[in-house]
C-alpha cells in the first residue's frame, strides 16, 4: 500500500473514531463534556490533516503543507487541552507554541528554503513537544488514580513521541533523502501513517476508557459515603469497624469507638432551619474526621449520630482524644451567614475500648451506645466510659 492510501485510510479511521465519541459524549456527565468535545475536535483536525497530505499532489505544496501540518498539530494540542480539562486544569496557551513554530518552518522549507528532510524534522520535533506536553499532563496531575487506561494512553503518546524523535535525527542525518512524505521507497514514509493513525484510533478508545473509570469510581464512592458529610456512611464505617475488632481481636492490639451525638439537634433545626442543621452536621464531621485523623477513620450513623474508629489507642488515650473532640466543637460554635449569634454547638461522646468479653463489633457498638445515653442522661456535653 503507498503512503498516500495508507494515510487516507488512516483518516478514514480517524473520523470513526471521532463520530463514535460524538455518540458517546451526549451521555457523559456534563463535568467530562468539555474535555470530551475537545477530544473529538482534536480528532477531526487530525483527520483533516491526513486527508490533505495525502492530496498534497493536488495543490500548491506552499499552501497545502503548511494547512495540513498545522491541522495535525492543532489535533495533537486539542488531545493536550482534552488532558487538561479532564483533570480540571486552567488553560494553557503554551501549547500553540509549538504548533505555530512547527507551522513556520513547514512553510519556510517549502516555500523560502526547499528541504524535505529540515521540514520533517522540524514538524516532528513539534510532535515530541506536544506529545510530551500530554504525557505530563497525564503524570502530573494530582489525579493519579486513572488506572491502567492512563498508562495506555501515556505509553501510546511516549512510543508516539520516540517515534518522532528518531524520525527527526533520521532525517537531520541522512545524506539520501526521498522526494516526499509520498515516496513509498523511503521506509519511514510507510511507517509513519500507522503512527500519525494510532494516536486518535487507540487514544480515543483509551479515552473512553479513562471516563468511565472515573465514573466508576464516582459510583463506588456514591455508594459508600455518605453524601452531607463526606464521611464514610454507615454501611461502610460498620465493614470498617468489623474488620478493625476482628484484627484487634487476632493480634491482641488496642481498639477503641467514640460514639458521637449532637445535643439538642431538634431544636436546632426548629430554631434555625433544616439548612443550619444540615452545616451543624458537617460543621461536627468536620471536627470528628481532624480527630479521627492518624488513629482510624470516621463515619457517619445516620442523622446527628457519627462513630469515630481508633486503632492501637489504649483506653486512656481514647478517652482524651474523645475529650479533646467535646472541647473543640464546644469552642467553635456555628458562624451564621447573616448577622446573628453564631450557633453554640455541643455534644455527648460514648467511648468503648475492646475488651476479650466483646466477641464482636457490635458488642462493643452496644457498650459504647450504652456510655453516649449515660452521657446525655448525666446532663449532655460530656464523655462517659464504658464499663
Amino acid at each position: 500500500m503507498d503512503p498516500g492510501t495508507a494515510i487516507l485510510m488512516a483518516a478514514l479511521m480517524i473520523l470513526l473514531n471521532g463520530g463514535v465519541l460524538g455518540l458517546v459524549q451526549r451521555d457523559l456527565p456534563e463535568d467530562l463534556r468539555p474535555s470530551a468535545v475537545s477530544w473529538r475536535i482534536a480528532t477531526l483536525l487530525h483527520a483533516g490533516g491526513c486527508v490533505l497530505l495525502a492530496l498534497q499532489t493536488e495543490a500548491s505544496k506552499v499552501l497545502v503543507l503548511p494547512l495540513a501540518n498545522g491541522l495535525l498539530l492543532l489535533g495533537l494540542a486539542g488531545y493536550w487541552r482534552a488532558l487538561r480539562q479532564f483533570y480540571g486544569l486552567d488553560e494553557y496557551f503554551g501549547m500553540l507554541v509549538p504548533v505555530l513554530l512547527g507551522v513556520i518552518a513547514i512553510f519556510w522549507f517549502v516555500a523560502v528554503h526547499e528541504s524535505f528532510p529540515l521540514r520533517v524534522a522540524m514538524v516532528s520535533l513539534a510532535w515530541f513537544w506536544l506529545l510530551l506536553g500530554c504525557i505530563r499532563t497525564l503524570y502530573s496531575t494530582a489525579d493519579r488514580r486513572g488506572g491502567s487506561s492512563r498508562n495506555v494512553l501515556a505509553g501510546m503518546f511516549a512510543v508516539a513521541a520516540t517515534f518522532m524523535m528518531l524520525r527527526a535525527l533520521y532525517f537531520l542525518g541522512v545524506s539520501d533523502s526521498p522526494s516526499g512524505l509520498l515516496d513509498q521507497r523511503n521506509w519511514l514514509n510507510v511507517v509513519t501513517p500507522m503512527v500519525v493513525a494510532v494516536i486518535p484510533v487507540i487514544g480515543t478508545t483509551t479515552f473512553l476508557l479513562m471516563c468511565s473509570q472515573r465514573l466508576t469510581r464516582r459510583w463506588e464512592s456514591a455508594a459508600s459515603t455518605d453524601y452531607l458529610t463526606g464521611l464514610a456512611n454507615r454501611r461502610t464505617v460498620v465493614a470498617k469497624g468489623e474488620a478493625l475488632i476482628a484484627g484487634a481481636a487476632a493480634s491482641g492490639a488496642d481498639a477503641a469507638l467514640m460514639v458521637v451525638d449532637i445535643d439538642h439537634f431538634k431544636q436546632i433545626n426548629d430554631r434555625h432551619g433544616h439548612a443550619v442543621g444540615d452545616r451543624a452536621i458537617q460543621h461536627v464531621a468536620r471536627q470528628l474526621a481532624h480527630s479521627c485523623s492518624g488513629f482510624g477513620s470516621a463515619g457517619r450513623l445516620g442523622g446527628e449520630e457519627f462513630i469515630g474508629l481508633l486503632a492501637n489507642v489504649e483506653p486512656a488515650e481514647a478517652l482524651q482524644i474523645a475529650e479533646q473532640l467535646r472541647k473543640a466543637i464546644d469552642e467553635s460554635p456555628l458562624p451564621l451567614e447573616s448577622k446573628a449569634e453564631p450557633v453554640r454547638l455541643t455534644v455527648s461522646i460514648g467511648v468503648a475500648s475492646r475488651q476479650s468479653r466483646d466477641p464482636d463489633f457490635a458488642a462493643l457498638l452496644q457498650r459504647a451506645d450504652q456510655a453516649l445515653y449515660a452521657a446525655k442522661a448525666a446532663g449532655r456535653n460530656r464523655v462517659a466510659s464504658a464499663g
